[in-house]
């Protein structure tokens, strides 16, 4: 029996965008998702100014509110910080960077995360006693902790940010994966794919991997929002990202400085993004799971 009769690739992710379109509250919040995820590709063109460059960058024009005009004759619809940054173009690129490290994060700790729990499953005895009791150790320190204790000795960078959130993040999708794979690995398909010889990475690869897309598309959303919160919150508490690669944790740390000031704007529009974009995310993820799970599926 193939692994392609069961749920293979395509028909998973054609059943996950179906659900998704069912729902009008998951729609809602895929729509947002993606409208997001255009914005911050498109930040060089439609952003007014590069925050970041400094020939665009007047501080005279420093802590405007929102509407107000720039000497040069611009609107900064969001208004300015500190510094005299449009807050619209730096929520543009600080969007772009948040969602690049966590983006980047959940996909490297999905592929890290999915070998070693198809290995353990497969191979079981010593492999799997090894491989799981690192991941219950994994799973038993709170994942903010282990990130913050690796970037205090480490330092910041952007890639150090995303090292700190995979090392945190794979004990998850190893998990996950090793369960589905058990059930998989001992049905008739499989021995039948020993007994014809085939290698053993096709095996994991080729048939028992397919049938453990539908949990790994459910956590990997999730954790594509954990990793992102996470960023910001190590940001925010300045040991994530540098200050010339700023996120959206960033800058709310950077306007909750000013926020008893009365310089609400800084830190209030960039939080506000950052939650409808966490939280539209999570719920595009339990759909998913509603979706995927047949022990949900109605």
């Amino acid at each position: 029996m193939s692994a392609k009769r069961v749920i293979g690739g395509e028909s998973t992710v054609g059943r996950a965008l179906r659900g998704i379109a069912a729902s009008r509250k998951a729609s809602f919040a895929g729509a947002i998702c993606l409208i997001l995820i255009l914005a911050a590709i498109s930040a060089p063109v439609i952003a007014p100014q590069d925050p970041y460059d400094l020939t665009e960058i007047d501080f005279f024009d420093s802590r405007l509110p929102p509407w107000s005009e720039s000497r040069d004759g611009l609107i900064y619809v969001l208004g300015t910080d500190t510094q005299g940054r449009d807050m619209f173009s730096a929520m543009l690129y600080g969007l772009r960077t948040s969602l690049a490290v966590g983006v980047t994060a959940g996909v490297l700790a999905l592929l890290i995360g999915t070998a070693l729990g198809l290995v353990a499953a497969y191979l079981g005895g010593r492999w799997d006693n090894f491989i799981m009791r690192f991941v219950d150790l994994m799973l038993g320190f709170p994942t903010i902790l282990v990130a913050l204790m690796i970037l205090v000795i480490f330092g910041q960078g952007t890639w150090k940010v995303i090292l700190a959130l995979v090392f945190v993040q794979w004990a998850y999708f190893a998990r996950a994966v090793r369960g589905t794979a058990l059930v998989e690995a001992a049905k008739d398909y499989v021995e039948a794919a020993r007994c014809l010889g085939l290698s053993t990475s096709r095996i994991l690869f080729g048939h028992l991997l397919p049938n453990c897309l539908p949990p790994l598309i459910v956590i990997g959303t999730i954790q594509v929002a954990s990793a992102i919160a996470a960023e910001a919150t190590l940001s925010f508490l300045g040991i994530g990202l540098p200050i010339t690669e700023p996120s959206l944790g960033l800058l709310i740390a950077n306007g909750y400085q000013v926020l008893l000031a009365g310089l609400y704007w800084m830190s209030i529009y960039p939080g506000l993004l950052l939650l409808v974009l966490v939280f539209s995310i999570n719920i595009v993820g339990d759909r998913l799971r509603e979706v995927l799970n047949p022990r949900l599926a109605t």
